[in-house]
């Protein structure tokens, strides 16, 4: 009778547990007669989904194990995964914008730093795409797309590439660094 039940609907759960029999050829009538099932079983309670009764064995007692499983994922679980697919798409569309944006500039700046004849003018287009970057970079921080000190290492990154070039044609040349003052200890 039990392997019967594993197809069958919930609603007849409590004629199925009135009905059960555990009589099998080395079954202990004395053993099953504290057994019984409450005739006033919930079907609200297996409303949905399948039953499956199994007998487990333990010495010197029997029990009935019933699992109730769910037929289909509840409606707010579908509902948050298509949410959650819709916001993967979004972040997968700002991350490439941003990394789209970086690799130009990069190759920007490298084209400039090869160029044995540049002018310092030529800055000024590398300049448009570093802030067009910056501006994709920070549009991605603020819906929450990338980590704000994410944005700021790769911006902090875009600057000094921009700095070494500038350095390596000359056009700019950093301060030398102050010594520090040494403090005699008495």
């Amino acid at each position: 009778m039990a392997t019967a039940c594993l197809s069958s609907s919930c609603w007849s759960l409590t004629t199925k547990f009135n009905t059960l029999s555990l009589n099998g050829p080395n079954s202990n009538a004395d053993a099953l007669s504290h057994l019984s099932f409450s005739a006033n079983t919930s079907l609200n309670l297996f409303s949905k989904g399948t039953v499956s009764l199994t007998p487990v064995q333990v010495p010197y007692r029997r029990s009935i194990v019933c699992e109730a499983a769910p037929a289909k994922k509840a409606d707010s679980a579908a509902k948050r995964a298509r949410q959650a697919e819709k916001r993967r798409l979004y972040n997968k569309a700002k991350k490439s914008e941003v990394k789209t944006r970086i690799k130009t500039v990069l190759e920007a700046l490298d084209t400039l730093k090869k160029k044995t004849d540049a002018q310092s003018e030529e800055v000024l287009s590398v300049e448009k795409l570093i802030a067009e970057a910056y501006s994709a970079i920070d549009k991605a921080v603020k819906s929450g797309t990338l980590h704000r000190n994410t944005g700021a290492r790769r911006k902090s990154r875009l600057a000094r590439r921009k700095k070494a070039v500038e350095i390596h044609h000359g056009w700019y040349v950093p301060a030398p660094a102050a010594e520090p003052d040494l403090v005699a200890v008495a």
